[in-house]
């Protein structure tokens, strides 16, 4: 069990951990690192074998990588682009399940159809944080970023929901369409129902109780637990319940947080994120082993044909998928014309070859029960986790690694720039005149007396004319993209200067600790947001 090799999985966390600053240096996505470090993990001689009980990894694992996915989701992006993301992450997933499960039983003896479908059920969504590290730092379209993170939300649910149905369909022996149409729109919507409901007296919580940074913190990690337990209790979607409550709350954090509980939470959910993804791959390395041993009358070099071959279907699916879904509407409906621009096959390509499977195809995989309500073993378990691992391999390694030169091949680039960057000087002249307002309304007395309240009245008058002259100049906001990043490293080298200074006063005990502590936690503020 876990508890007796803990020492192991740490050790090995560690290792991943500078697995993953070896892959930023090589400017490699750690995603692609981490589905390697489980294939080695594995080879490793008399390595312990480990289990997690597979109603424990959806209870463990789900709600908080959901809930991450959530939070670094806009929901004004989310729903203007809501057209495609459905088009994905419901459509292509049914599809992709679909195919998946049609070719699986066709290639592999004794494969029934259920089977199939909990198989494309679990290889079905791709994972965003595999596309998005990818892509990170790449001058690639805004508008195919959001797409991709919007889809791994809704095709996150769609295919979990695929998998439940499968699995009550090999569990039980039946299936009736009928029905389990009608109980799926029930479990979507009660689940959304309960998801939301939670989340308001979450928010409640937050925004009328004198919480702390720490206990807000921690009401971040309790919720999604919070959402997906009481939604599983009353068997609905837990997995909806987490996204659309992850979203609301997300909608609203400006309301509910403080600078120090932001700073806190993003740093939380990022470390969260970055060890589970790291744990669900060790957890699959140290059961490989057990899981080739026991593929029942399937030799690995069959098993790994099977798996190639259904990694390219996948593949194919996609790419089938996403030119008629961004094409034919636009042909049908005069109004998607009207409002979205026309995103070029490149660009369409490029969604269709961003579908790496990721950590939460593998969490579903290892989630697939031991036994059938009879106590005989799951049929074909130990091949769908098999097959679920070698996808995600092939899908990393293949599509990870190849969509920079395939970025480079197509001439791929971001076309939003230049607007962005108007708007970061919109933004900062509107800033600028509500201060300015505000001071003249507020500390009028106090600017003409005090050389001071002058002083900062000046600053921000200087910077509503320097601004508004950038902004009618296209040369000067051309000027500003090369000035700015010389001008932020300036900012950076003078906040590293201080934080020297600082460190030879501790080492002086010049001053107390106190207080250099808390010069430290302003600096590291300047510094957060420069690098932002």
């Amino acid at each position: 069990m876990i508890q007796d090799n803990l020492l192991l999985i740490l050790s090995l966390l560690f290792a991943i951990s500078i697995l993953t600053m070896i892959s930023g240096k090589l400017k490699v996505a750690y995603p692609i690192f981490l589905v390697i470090s489980g294939l080695l993990v594995s080879l490793i001689p008399g390595i312990p074998h480990i289990s997690l009980h597979p109603d424990l990894v959806f209870l463990i694992f789900l709600p908080p990588l959901l809930y991450a996915a959530a939070w670094n989701t806009s929901w004004n992006d989310f729903w203007r682009w809501k057209r495609p993301i459905s088009l994905l992450g419901f459509g292509l997933v049914i599809f992709t399940s679909a195919a998946v499960a049609w070719v699986s039983n066709l290639l592999i003896p004794d494969f029934s159809l259920a089977a199939g479908f909990l198989l494309g059920g679990i290889i079905s969504p791709p994972d965003a944080i595999a596309a998005t590290s990818v892509l990170q730092g790449l001058k690639v379209p805004k508008r195919a970023i959001i797409i991709l993170e919007g889809e791994s939300l809704v095709n996150d649910a769609a295919s979990l929901i695929v998998f439940r149905f499968a699995l009550a369909a090999i569990m039980t022996g039946q299936f009736h369409f009928w029905q389990a149409t009608g109980t799926f729109f029930m479990v979507a919507i009660l689940g959304i129902v309960i998801g939301l409901a939670i989340a308001h007296f979450v928010y409640f919580i937050h925004r009328f109780f004198p919480t702390t940074p720490e206990i807000d913190a921690a009401f971040t990690l309790i919720s999604p637990y919070i959402m997906y337990i009481t939604a599983e209790h009353f068997h609905v979607s837990g997995v909806l319940a987490v996204v659309s409550g992850g979203l609301f709350l997300t909608f609203r954090s400006q309301d509910i947080f403080s600078y120090e509980a932001r700073i806190q939470v993003i740093g939380l959910w990022n470390t969260l994120v970055f060890l589970m993804n790291g744990f669900v791959f060790i957890l699959i390395g140290l059961q490989l082993p057990d899981i080739i041993k026991g593929m029942e009358n399937y030799s690995v070099s069959e098993a790994i044909s099977y798996a190639v071959i259904i990694s390219l279907v996948t593949i194919l699916i996609r790419i089938m998928w996403v030119f008629p879904a961004t094409y034919i509407p636009r042909r049908l409906f005069k109004s998607i014309r009207e409002k979205e621009s026309n995103p070029g096959w490149r660009n369409v390509l490029l969604v269709g070859w961003s579908g790496m499977r990721g950590v939460v195809s593998l969490a579903s995989a290892l989630a697939v029960p031991l036994t059938l309500a009879d106590n005989q073993a799951f049929p074909h378990r130990n091949l769908i986790l098999f097959i679920t691992f070698v996808v995600i391999l092939f899908t990393l390694v293949l599509q990870g690694l190849s969509l920079k030169p395939l970025i480079r091949l197509l001439k791929i680039e971001g076309d939003e720039k230049l607007s962005e960057n108007r708007e970061a000087l919109d933004l900062r002249l509107q800033l600028a005149r509500a201060v300015l307002t505000h001071m003249n309304t507020r500390y009028a007395k106090e600017i003409a007396e005090n050389e001071t309240y002058k002083r900062v009245h000046d600053r921000y008058a200087r910077m509503i004319s320097i601004t508004q002259k950038k902004l009618e100049n296209q040369e000067a906001v051309n000027e500003t993209q090369s000035f700015l990043p010389h001008y932020r490293q300036m900012l950076l080298d003078l906040v590293e200067v201080r934080r020297r200074e600082l460190n030879s006063f501790r080492h002086n005990n010049s001053f107390s600790e106190e207080l250099i502590r808390e010069r430290e936690w302003e600096l590291d503020l300047e510094e957060a947001r420069l690098r932002r």
